[in-house]
């Protein structure tokens, strides 16, 4: 057993109708696109309650949950930190 073991945070993880998502680009005006885990590309959505709070920005992985009546749209509802998101890769939950 690796010493990481012990450095184990519990994180966040989506819920059925949430995917994790890579930001890829800045739209402004709180929109990002966003390239999802099952393989749909679609613009985000950051909400007025992640505004101002946590800073969205290019590459960051987020959990985004698409729209339920426009699927190429969601919205952002949750961004990792960058060492979570080294979490997630190594335990093979992202690319």
């Amino acid at each position: 057993m690796s010493d990481d073991s012990h450095n184990r945070k519990p994180l966040r993880m989506p819920d059925d109708n949430q995917v994790f998502a890579t930001v890829t680009e800045m739209l402004g005006g709180r929109r990002v696109t966003l390239r999802c885990a099952d393989g749909v590309e679609r613009m985000g959505r950051i909400p007025g309650r992640m505004r101002f709070r946590t800073w969205v920005k290019e590459g960051d992985i987020v959990i985004a949950e698409p729209w339920d009546w426009q699927d190429e749209k969601a919205e952002v509802v949750w961004r990792y930190e960058s060492d979570d998101a080294q979490q997630l890769r190594e335990e093979g939950h992202i690319q």
